[in-house]
């Protein structure tokens, strides 16, 4: 039995600032929560407490217990990227020359991957891992398609590039959901490309089969995805859901992204891409939709009648120039909604918080369409959730003990009283203010420095030079 016990200056609880709050750990989980400044303690499902006044404005009276690791500045619990390409951070900058469209960024993309290898992904996704790490991320949903050898021919070990991506995160010290993706044609009644071979087993059932060796662990939990509905033919969208209802996983689909695709779609079947997904079972509280961008109002109630959620990735929906998907609309109608970094134009989930409330600001012409409180549990609570993990994303007896820890005295976080800590996170601090990083209870990130890649700044340039054409 492994115990540990920290101490926070300042801890966001979901509704409100704490100051001076002790957590103990017990084998990666917390086993409980003192408050110093209401003399009070969380253990397990109970509540005791003499004093519920909170100023929020001070360090607490009680100050670091004996022993404690002591975190400076606001803890949040850990956030949740669940939307990633990891092989895609090797496109930074490198796609920012010139115009185009998101087509012809998709030719650049395929480039990259044509050079991946198991052992150049693992390189890459362990780095681009423990950037997430040092930006404050605890948990990523690899949206995972780059499966066989150039050509198509699968290696040795069918999974060996999940495998690799699950090494990778274990290495960088974050959790995985790996959403192993069915990516079978490059469109309606149309086979792979050249460029495509190495993401397609061919048919759904082989990818059920093939997906079916892979296996969970401690850091590591399996779910699915669908492409697209461009990528999986409409028949075999339900071999997809299937394997994922029956192990009960999470299943995560790109969602009308482009006009273009929804052109297709109906064109092809003669309805929208949301439609067809409803159609045939995808559709469900499990699922997620990323983007969901261009949407129809039927598309809306949909998606909201089957609960299914929104992964919105703002940096890269405005970065290849999609457009803005209707958040607040599909959360209304019953959608919770989680972010990601996706491409990685950036690396930063308060970014990412940030613009989706700052981009319905400019369509609507109106503020305050979430409190920070809300933007925060995307980014947290509902993020962890879209990828599986409901035991974690709160700083609450019996959750997976992975919070983070970000500066209120840098140039950005200066100023602001910490009971206003929330919209500090979220309006103002960067991936830049992330001090601290702690996943199961281990110290992955100390002081801005990750514990496990000693040098990440190297470790990212090595890893992107290897996959230079």
């Amino acid at each position: 039995m492994t115990r540990k016990t920290y101490w926070l200056e300042h801890a966001w609880l979901g509704t409100h600032v704490e100051p001076g709050v002790t957590v103990e750990v017990t084998d990666g989980r917390i086993t409980a929560l003192h408050m110093d400044s209401t003399d009070s303690t969380r253990s397990g499902d109970s509540t005791r407490s003499e004093d519920s006044t909170r100023s929020g404005d001070g360090a607490g009276t009680g100050g670091p217990p004996p022993g404690a690791e002591v975190l400076r500045g606001l803890t949040l619990p850990g956030l949740a990227n669940a939307h990633s390409h990891a092989f895609h951070r090797a496109l930074r900058s490198t796609v920012q020359i010139g115009s185009g469209t998101f087509w012809t960024w998709r030719e650049v993309m395929y480039a990259v991957a044509d050079r991946l290898t198991p052992d150049t992904y693992h390189a890459l996704a362990r780095a681009t891992y423990a950037e997430m790490a040092l930006a404050g991320i605890t948990c990523v949903g690899e949206f995972h398609y780059v499966h066989h050898a150039p050509g198509g021919t699968p290696y040795a070990d069918p999974n060996a590039m999940g495998e690799a991506l699950v090494a990778a995160a274990a290495e960088a010290g974050i959790r995985i959901t790996l959403l192993d993706t069915a990516y079978l044609s490059s469109g309606f009644g149309q086979p792979p490309q050249a460029h495509q071979l190495r993401f397609s087993d061919g048919t759904a059932e082989a990818w059920a089969t093939r997906c079916s060796f892979l296996k969970e662990r401690d850091h590591a939990r399996i779910g699915a995805a669908v492409h697209s509905v461009r990528a999986v033919p409409a028949g075999q969208l339900a071999t997809v859901a299937r394997w994922a209802e029956e192990r009960r996983a999470p299943l995560h689909v790109h969602l009308s992204e482009q006009p273009a695709e929804n052109d297709a779609c109906r064109a092809a079947h003669g309805c929208t891409p949301a439609r067809l997904l409803a159609d045939h079972g995808v559709l469900g509280p499990r699922t997620t939709g990323v983007h969901n961008t261009h949407l129809t109002d039927e598309d809306i109630e949909l998606i909201g009648a089957a609960s299914a959620g929104t992964c919105m990735c703002p940096t890269t929906e405005r970065d290849l120039a999609d457009g803005t998907g209707p958040a607040a609309r599909l959360q209304h109608a019953g959608s919770p909604l989680s972010l990601g970094s996706d491409s990685h134009a950036v690396i930063d989930l308060f970014e990412e918080a940030r613009a989706m409330e700052l981009n319905e600001r400019l369509r609507t012409r109106t503020r305050g369409h979430w409190t920070a409180a809300a933007l925060l549990r995307a980014a947290t609570v509902d993020g962890h959730a879209a990828l599986g993990w409901d035991d974690a994303g709160t700083l609450e007896p019996g959750a997976l003990a992975d919070f983070t820890t970000i500066a209120l005295d840098s140039v950005r976080t200066a100023g602001p009283l910490p009971r206003l800590g929330a919209e500090t996170a979220v309006f103002a601090a960067s991936a830049a203010d992330v001090r601290h990083t702690v996943v199961g209870g281990r110290h992955v990130v100390r002081d801005g420095a990750h514990s496990l890649v000693p040098d990440v700044p190297r470790a990212l340039a090595s890893a992107v030079a290897a996959l230079r054409g």
